[in-house]
């Protein structure tokens, strides 16, 4: 085969333009209005061309173009304006810098399977893509020390397109990473800094490439290498592509290749946080790095580096986390089984939620909650969801103790934003509702932006979302092959004066999104009302594996081309950050409904949201929390079925009578201004209640105030001096556990039981306990106590420390302590013994609970 010898051709600036590399170079662009503002100035047919990628645009620009820009003053003022802002942006003083000077050595690595940044940069899917883009872009509006860890797929995600009967298609284009706003890292030598990874009997180069976003860094790995083969190519070829063994394989780069790749970039990350289990072989990688730097046992490792991982799952069902046959995990990790000192049962024990059942699959969820210190879902409801969903890995502990709590999505509310509500939002909130990202007071203000002021904008987003979707149905339509007569209609439909109700989201069968068509009589009848008329736009793509996904696309769009339906429903094809910017900018409504509990979190109503747009949804995943009367409207009270067919039955007859009764009036109840001034209340109040909470600045203080930072400190303790505290604290484990089957509770005794107390009355307690060879200090004696219900079982208990008294002759030490119940009715109490040791994860102490 011929030998082709490559080089890579930029575009030749002026120099006077020189700095628009600097803008393109940093995605910092995709959330400064003026930025895009300056790119679609450049050449505005031209961007749409590239699909907003700036480095194909400044690729595709004639020289002589370019040449007349360097001499056009309004231009080169728009230009220096931009990139004034950026300056300024980087180096102005963070929320970190302010709070947090004198914090050093404090690095955050984020690790993430995708990252959805911008549309012309699509190695992401759906929600958790984009939550991860949006963490990284609010890590840096608060300058916190964070680096992002992911991997450069060469083909992306699928892109999708419907056949003439509906049916779901995938295709795969290529990205060319030539295009991208990305920097190969290189040795001091010049040459590419290479990452090996060992995979099975053999090793995987990896190249790293840098991606700027705002202050954070942002790198991803590579495994198309001339050096590789094939087969170890094709690791990062695609996202969510191939059978189980690429899964585990690219999995194994994610997680032990990008722990690596920092290490080799200079970093050395405090805290690794986990962003799905897909990343959790990092917490085994940082482990045998401790073992062999250090000479540590696994434990001592372990209980160190556990203290700085932070985990959060996304996934409500069991069957969403990745579960892998134990004979394929052993044939990729037999040697780095032996790095860490492990046997292969007790190797894969670690991925088991019964590590003795060797029938059990190896969950990459279970590694990282056993790994990490801190764990956590993604709303307060999804949290309840995980702590039943894993309680077998602390079978006693009670479920409202399972040591994994909630800090609920959000946005970045600049990212998804229109432009035009961001110069509304200036005038009358001032810029601090960006400039100083903490401070959510700001947001009372959205009462001073005038309704009429307020409407208009929201009229001309409307105006815009219904010229895209001609514009792209007419595409789509053409590409269907179907007859002329039926592309003429894109011309005609939708309505910018209608009320619009937007539906879009992955097709999975929990998200119900056919639910509006349970009923196709009275929808018809609530769309095509004679003066009060509705509109739908869906969008979104199915798992190429999901035929039931599938199905409900393939329904949707032979209901768009019913007669009743065909002027009133669309639905847009191969969903993305493009189109879902302007369905949450210009709808009027936003539709969830899923089957409650199955949405974890769901963030795509939280950007409608942040433009004024009301959330109609099943009170699920954030919604749970959010919905407080004013601020849009509930699809019922959160009650829970047992049949499906019936639950469906009431949540769209309620559906129904929301629209026709309460939502559809609303809107199109105008004064003589023709205002809807009722519909304009709800929105400020959806502004005012929604946008300074959820939102990925108050969502990474959360990160920051009750994990990262408390890791940080964690870690650095346990290991300073070489680790000497994680040595002590994994010898103290090794001693108690050793005798903890022998700890018992011979007796407790209340003054109270079986007896009448009022309200506030305080019950005394003392508890026997057999400690076998331990301390009193080894352990944590505790009352366990709360409201009783029906069944006995105590609902929602509160934990009380004993305090030790003394020994008994008899050798036990006797425990006491008081409670007080402050309301009335039948409580009930418990009495434990807990592990007790300061430098332990809470993880391993609830594990090791003696109940009396």
């Amino acid at each position: 085969m011929k030998k082709i010898h490559e080089f890579t051709v930029i575009p030749s600036l002026p120099t006077r333009l020189a700095r628009l590399y600097d803008i393109a170079y940093n995605l910092w662009w995709t959330w400064d209005s003026e930025a895009i503002e300056l790119w679609r100035r450049l050449d505005f047919d031209l961007w749409e061309v590239v699909y907003h990628n700036p480095i194909r645009l400044l690729g595709n620009i004639p020289q002589e173009k370019l040449q007349a820009l360097s001499e056009d003053d309004s231009f080169l003022a728009h230009m220096d304006r931009v990139t004034s802002r950026l300056d300024s942006y980087l180096s102005s003083t963070s929320w970190f810098d302010t709070r947090y000077s004198d914090r050093d050595n404090r690095t955050i690595a984020y690790f993430s399977f995708e990252y959805g940044l911008a549309e012309s940069f699509p190695i992401y899917s759906g929600g958790l893509g984009i939550l991860s883009g949006d963490h990284l872009k609010s890590a840096s509006d608060l300058g916190l020390p964070l680096v992002g860890v992911g991997l450069l797929y060469r083909r992306g995600y699928f892109r999708q397109y419907l056949n003439t009967d509906g049916w779901q298609q995938e295709y795969l284009p290529p990205i060319d990473v030539f295009s991208l706003p990305i920097e190969l890292q290189t040795e001091s030598t010049g040459n590419p800094l290479i990452i090996k990874v060992r995979i099975g009997k053999h090793d995987v180069s990896c190249q790293c490439w840098k991606v700027r976003v705002g202050r954070v860094s942002l790198y991803l790995l590579d495994t198309n290498l001339p050096e590789n083969t094939p087969e170890d190519r094709e690791i990062t070829s695609q996202l969510y592509g191939g059978d189980t063994d690429l899964r585990i394989r690219q999995e194994m780069v994610l997680g032990v290749g990008g722990y690596r790749a920092l290490r080799k970039l200079g970093f050395n990350p405090a805290v690794c946080h986990m962003n799905e289990g897909h990343a959790a072989f990092q917490g085994l990688e940082r482990i045998r790095e401790a073992i062999a730097e250090e000479k540590l046992t696994f434990d001592e490792a372990r209980i160190a580096t556990s203290s700085g991982n932070v985990f959060t799952t996304h996934t409500p069902v069991p069957a969403g986390n990745d579960r892998f046959p134990s004979d394929r995990i052993l044939d990729y990790f037999a040697e780095f089984i032996t790095e860490l000192g492990l046997t292969v049962d007790k190797f894969l024990g670690l991925g088991r939620e019964d590590e003795n059942d060797p029938g059990e699959m190896f969950c990459m969820t279970v590694l990282a909650l056993k790994l990490s210190a801190h764990s956590n879902g993604v709303s307060l409801l999804h949290g309840s969801v995980s702590r039943n969903m894993w309680k077998r890995l602390w079978p006693e502990a009670p479920v409202s103790e399972i040591p994994i709590t909630a800090i609920t999505n959000g946005i970045h509310i600049r990212t998804w934003l229109s432009g035009e509500m961001a110069a509304l939002f200036d005038r009358y909130l001032g810029v601090r509702w960006w400039s100083d990202p903490v401070d959510t007071s700001v947001w009372e203000r959205v009462d001073r932006i005038p309704d009429a002021e307020l409407w208009r904008t929201h009229e001309r987003r409307a105006e815009r979302l219904v010229s895209f979707v001609r514009k792209r149905l007419r595409e789509q339509l053409i590409r269907r092959g179907l007859p002329s007569s039926e592309i003429k209609l894109a011309d005609e439909v939708l309505d910018p004066d209608r009320l619009t109700i937007g539906f879009a989201r992955r097709f999975a069968s929990y998200k119900r999104g056919t639910l509006l068509f349970k009923d196709p009589e009275r929808l018809a009848k609530i769309l095509d009302h004679p003066e009060r008329p509705v509109q739908i736009i869906f969008a979104g793509k199915a798992h190429p594996a999901d035929h039931p996904g599938k199905e409900l696309i393939r329904q949707i769009v032979h209901f768009c081309r019913q007669q009743e339906f065909r002027h009133h429903v669309v639905f847009l094809e191969d969903y993305d950050i493009d189109i879902a910017r302007y369905l949450v900018q210009g709808v009027d409504v936003w539709l969830n409904t899923p089957r409650r509990p199955l949405e974890a979190s769901g963030t795509s109503g939280m950007k409608a949201a942040a433009n004024g747009v009301l959330h109609l949804s099943i009170p699920d995943g954030w919604w749970n929390e959010a919905y407080e009367g004013d601020n849009g409207w509930s699809i019922g009270s959160g009650e829970n079925y047992n049949d499906p067919e019936y639950q469906d039955r009431i949540e769209s007859e309620t559906l129904y009578e929301l629209l026709e009764k309460d939502i559809v009036p609303l809107f199109y109840e105008r004064g003589r201004d023709d205002l809807p001034r009722g519909w304009i209340q709800r929105m400020k109040r959806c502004l005012i209640t929604l946008c300074p909470k959820f939102n990925t600045n108050r969502m990474l203080l959360d990160y920051a105030e009750k994990f990262y930072f408390p890791s940080t400190d964690r870690y650095h303790a346990l290991t300073a001096d070489h680790f000497k505290t994680a040595r002590i604290a994994a010898e103290w484990e090794k001693r108690v556990l050793g005798h903890w089957k022998q700890v018992q509770i011979v007796s407790v005794a209340c003054d109270a039981e079986n007896q009448v107390v009022q309200v506030d009355q305080q019950v005394s307690i003392e508890v026997e306990i057999n400690l076998s060879d331990l301390h009193p200090e080894d352990i944590s004696a505790q009352i366990y106590y709360g409201r009783m219900s029906s069944e006995g079982e105590i609902l929602n208990g509160k934990v009380h420390v004993l305090q030790y008294a003394d020994r008994q002759p008899n050798g036990n030490a006797l425990f006491k302590g008081t409670i007080r119940c402050r309301n009335s009715g039948r409580f009930g109490f418990s009495a434990r013994v807990v592990a007790s040791h300061p430098d332990l994860p809470l993880q391993d102490r609830m594990k090791n609970l003696t109940w009396g």
